[in-house]
Order: structure tokens, then C-alpha cells, then sequence
């Protein structure tokens, strides 16, 4: 999986960049098929904000955002919604396949 970290109008450390990198790495052992990944780190008036996207083989986009006093607090924030989002994707299909006895 291809991973890209972006920083907008802000720098970040060597350490925040693996951390973000090993984020997306663990979630994308929970997700269904991860093509890619982009991590983005911004401002928002005083807040900082974290964003991370991922794309899957079947063509959905998963998105989550998060805001903190510093940006390690904004990625660990992205990363639980992340998470939670792509556990429910991993599910819905392998769930949906034998949910029917019998054709009509």
C-alpha cells in the first residue's frame, strides 16, 4: 500500500511522519483490500487537524478527521475513526455472504 504524508502550511517532525506511516499501516490490516493512503496535517484557526483517507480495491474512499491542541493528538483522534470505520467495512462483506438459505 502506497502511503502519502502532506503537511499544509505547517512543518512536522521525522517522528510525527512514522507515526502517521505506521497509523495507516496498522489499519490497513483491518480494512478489505487498501490500495492506498494519504495522511494530511493542517491548521484550523489555533487547532491543529489530522486527516487521513484511505482507498480500497472496490472503489470506497474512507475518510477521517481529527482535531487537537498539537498534531499527535489529531492523528491518534483520525486514527480511532479510521479504525472504526474500516472494521465495519471488512465486515459488511465477509457478513453478507450467507445470509440467504435458500434462492427464491
Amino acid at each position: 500500500m502506497e502511503t502519502t504524508i502532506t503537511a499544509r502550511r505547517v512543518e512536522i517532525s521525522p517522528e510525527l511522519r512514522a507515526r502517521a506511516a505506521s497509523a495507516v499501516e496498522r489499519i490497513g490490516f483491518m480494512a478489505s483490500r487498501p490500495v492506498d493512503a494519504a495522511v494530511v496535517f493542517g491548521m484550523d484557526g489555533l487547532a491543529c487537524t489530522a486527516e487521513l483517507r484511505m482507498h480500497l480495491s472496490h472503489g470506497e474512499l474512507l475518510v477521517a478527521g481529527g482535531t487537537g491542541p498539537d498534531h499527535r493528538t489529531a492523528l491518534d483522534r483520525a486514527e480511532e475513526r479510521l479504525r472504526r470505520q474500516a472494521g465495519r467495512d471488512s465486515g459488511k462483506f465477509r457478513s453478507g455472504r450467507h445470509t440467504d438459505s435458500a434462492p427464491l
